[in-house]
């Protein structure tokens, strides 16, 4: 069953998992860290097994001129040692769900360019490729 990632506890469950898919994470801060995003619009909804996190999805909702009321996905992983379950694709689901009854127009999300494995879960999830990103690292 997925739910929404709403306490202290809840947030430092989901650390593991999300760690796997951003390895530059640390468990100190990382409370914090998803606060301060929370603030900003950020929310995370997970899916537990045997009182461990296997799957987690960090998502906003947010308007823009582009795509109007959007549901985007900066965060999307289960645990390496859970794939191929089905909690990713219960989780689409789900954040399909939620994008609908929050009024989005828009499902979408990034994935990086070496993620082959990941782009095709997301194209057999219904998904295609609508744009690139660029981006840039800005440095001091």
């Amino acid at each position: 069953m997925i739910k929404k990632v709403k306490t202290d506890e809840d947030i430092n469950n989901c650390f593991v998992a999300m760690s796997e898919l951003r390895t530059n994470l640390k468990r100190e801060g990382f409370l914090k860290l998803v606060r301060h995003m929370e603030a900003e619009g950020y929310q995370m909804a997970c899916i537990e097994q045997d009182n461990n996190v296997v799957a987690v999805a960090g998502y906003r909702i947010f308007t823009n001129l582009f795509m109007g009321k959007n549901l985007y996905v900066d965060d999307l992983v289960t645990t390496d040692k859970e794939r191929s379950r089905g909690y990713g694709e219960q989780l689409i689901k789900w954040l399909r769900t939620e994008a609908r009854s929050k009024g989005c127009r828009f499902f979408h999300l990034d994935s990086g360019t070496r993620r082959d494995r990941a782009h095709k879960f997301y194209f057999e999830n219904g998904f295609n490729i609508a744009s690139y990103h660029f981006s840039e690292e800005l440095k001091d």
